[in-house]
C-alpha cells in the first residue's frame, strides 16, 4: 500500500477497517491478507468507527497503550547496567567485565546472566539514555606541576615577541619521533585503486641495511619557516647543535643579516634538556663561530606538548606522510621537505649522514671555561651564552 508511509498508526487502523466493511462478509480476512494488518487491529477499528468517542481526535493510541519500556517492565535493569558499566565505584569489583572491553555484546550477556531479558541493541539505547557515550583516553595528566610553570611560558612570551619586533631569530627546536626506514607499516590511509591496498611487513623490526631516521627540526617562529636534519646514528646533542648550525648556515643568517643574538625555545629533557651539560658546551662552540649571544629558555617539565614546532611543524609532517610506507631516507626527505601549509609554511630538509658517538663525557673544566649569563628567574630554565673572546 502506497499510503501506508504517510498513515499513523490510527488512521490506518480505521482505514482498514473501513475497506473491510465495504466488502462485507469476509471483509476482515480479506484486507488482513491483502495488507497484513492483523485481524485483531482491523476489529479493533471497527470499534472505534462505531463507537468514536472511546478515543480523542488528536490521539493516535489510548493513553498507556502500546508496549511498555522494558525499563519499566524490570525496575532493576537500569541499576545492574550502571553497576556493571562502572564497577569500581557502584558495582562488585569481581565482576567479570571488571577486566575486560565492555562491550556491548558482553554487557549484554552479563545482564542476561543476571536474569534480564535484553539485547546488545537494546544495552545501547539504555547506555544513551543514562548519559553514558564511547569515550577514548584524555591526555590531561602532566605529571609534576612546577609552581612557576606559567610565569614561564608568559616570560618566554615577552621574550619571543621582544626579539621578533627588534628582527632577531626565535627558534623552536625538538627531535622528532625516530621512524624505521623500509617497507613497513605508517599510520593513516592515502589513494590506491580499490582492493591494492600497499603491501608492507607484518612485524616492525629494524631492517639492519637501511636503519632508522632521527628528524632533528628547528622551527623559525616568525618566518614560519622550518628546517629538519634527518640523521643516521644516535640523537645526540652534538646532532642538535650540528642542526641549529646548519640552519643558521644555510638559511639563518640570510634571513636575519643584522641579527647579533638568538633564542632557542627547547623542553627541559632529551639533547636538549635544561641539565646537558654537552648542549651548554656545544652551544658554546656555536656562539663562538657565530658571534652570536645564544639565548635558551626551557619550557617547564612536563610541557613539551605545548613547544611550537610540535604543532606547527611536526604535526604537519606526520599528515603529509601518513599512510605511506618509509621505504628509504630519501622518501623521508622529499616528504618532509614537500610539507606545507595554507598559512605559508616552508620546509627544507637534508640527510645528515655523519656519525654522532653518544655518551660523550663534558669534564669540569669545560664547564668552568663556558660564558654562560643566567637569569634571576629560574637560571637553569633561562639563560645565555655569549661569544669568548678570541685570544
Amino acid at each position: 500500500m502506497k499510503l501506508s508511509p504517510v498513515m499513523t498508526e490510527r488512521s490506518r487502523r480505521l482505514w482498514a477497517a473501513t475497506e473491510a466493511q465495504a466488502l462485507g462478509r469476509g471483509g476482515i480476512s480479506a484486507v488482513s491478507r491483502a495488507t497484513g494488518i492483523s485481524r485483531n487491529t482491523i476489529m479493533r477499528g471497527i470499534k472505534e468507527l462505531e463507537s468514536p468517542e472511546t478515543l480523542a481526535p488528536e490521539r493516535i493510541r489510548r493513553p498507556g497503550g502500546g508496549r511498555k519500556p522494558t525499563s519499566v517492565i524490570d525496575p532493576t535493569l537500569m541499576r545492574d547496567l550502571d553497576a556493571l558499566i562502572d564497577p569500581m565505584t557502584r558495582g562488585d569489583p569481581e565482576s567479570p567485565l571488571r577486566w575486560t572491553c565492555k562491550s556491548l555484546r558482553k554487557l549484554a550477556t552479563e545482564l542476561k546472566r543476571m536474569g534480564h531479558q535484553v539485547s546488545h541493541m537494546l544495552v545501547r539505547d539504555l547506555l544513551y539514555e543514562m548519559g553514558y557515550s564511547l569515550q577514548g583516553n584524555r591526555k590531561v595528566r602532566e605529571g609534576k606541576n612546577e609552581p612557576d610553570r606559567n610565569e614561564q611560558f608568559e616570560r618566554i612570551g615577552r621574550k619571543a615577541r621582544h626579539r621578533m619586533a627588534r628582527s632577531q631569530p626565535v627558534i623552536s627546536v625538538d627531535c622528532k619521533k625516530k621512524e624505521l626506514v623500509g617497507d613497513f607499516k605508517n599510520s593513516g590511509q592515502e589513494w590506491h585503486p580499490k582492493g591494492q591496498p600497499e603491501e608492507v611487513r607484518v612485524h616492525d623490526f629494524q631492517i639492519k641495511e637501511l636503519g632508522k631516521a632521527i628528524p632533528y627540526g628547528v622551527y623559525d617562529l616568525k618566518r614560519n619557516m622550518g628546517w629538519v636534519s634527518v640523521g643516521v646514528s644516535h640523537e645526540t646533542t652534538a646532532f642538535a647543535v650540528a642542526t641549529i648550525r646548519r640552519w643558521w648556515r644555510q638559511m639563518g643568517r640570510t634571513l636575519y643579516p643584522d641579527a647579533d643574538s638568538l633564542l632557542i625555545i627547547a623542553d627541559s629533557g632529551g639533547s636538549n634538556g635544561s641539565r646537558v651539560r654537552l648542549w651548554k658546551w656545544e652551544l658554546q662552540q656555536l656562539a663562538n663561530e657565530t658571534g652570536l649571544r645564544i639565548s635558551v629558555s626551557h619550557l617547564p617539565p612536563g610541557t613539551s606538548k605545548w613547544n611550537k614546532i610540535e604543532h606547527r611543524l611536526f604535526s604537519y609532517i606526520s599528515q603529509n606522510w601518513c599512510g605511506t610506507p618509509l621505504l628509504t631516507h630519501a622518501t623521508i626527505v622529499n616528504l618532509i621537505a614537500n610539507t606545507s601549509t595554507t598559512t605559508g609554511l616552508k620546509v627544507r630538509c637534508i640527510l645528515d649522514k655523519k656519525h654522532y658517538p653518544h655518551k660523550v663525557k663534558v669534564s669540569d673544566e669545560q664547564m668552568a671555561s663556558i660564558h654562560v649569563k643566567r637569569d634571576a628567574f629560574h637560571g637553569e630554565w633561562n639563560y645565555t651564552i655569549c661569544p669568548q673572546k678570541r685570544a
